[in-house]
C-alpha cells in the first residue's frame, strides 16, 4: 500500500468519524424510541468502521 492509498484511507475514517458524530448528535437531539436506538446503534457501526480504517492507514 502506498502512500497515497494511506492518505485517502484516513480521510475516508476522518469523514465517517463526522458523519458518526453528526448521526449521534441528530439522534439525541431530534428522536426518541426505537428511532433513537436504530440511529445511534448505525452511529457506532460507523464509527467502529472508521477506527479500523484509520488503524489500516497507520500500520
Amino acid at each position: 500500500m502506498d502512500a497515497m492509498d494511506k492518505m485517502w484511507l484516513s480521510l475516508y475514517a476522518i469523514g465517517f468519524m463526522v458523519l458518526a458524530s453528526v448521526l449521534i448528535t441528530f439522534a439525541r437531539a431530534k428522536t426518541k424510541g426505537f428511532i433513537r436506538l436504530i440511529l445511534s446503534t448505525v452511529a457506532v457501526f460507523i464509527l467502529i468502521c472508521s477506527f479500523f480504517l484509520g488503524l489500516i492507514s497507520i500500520v
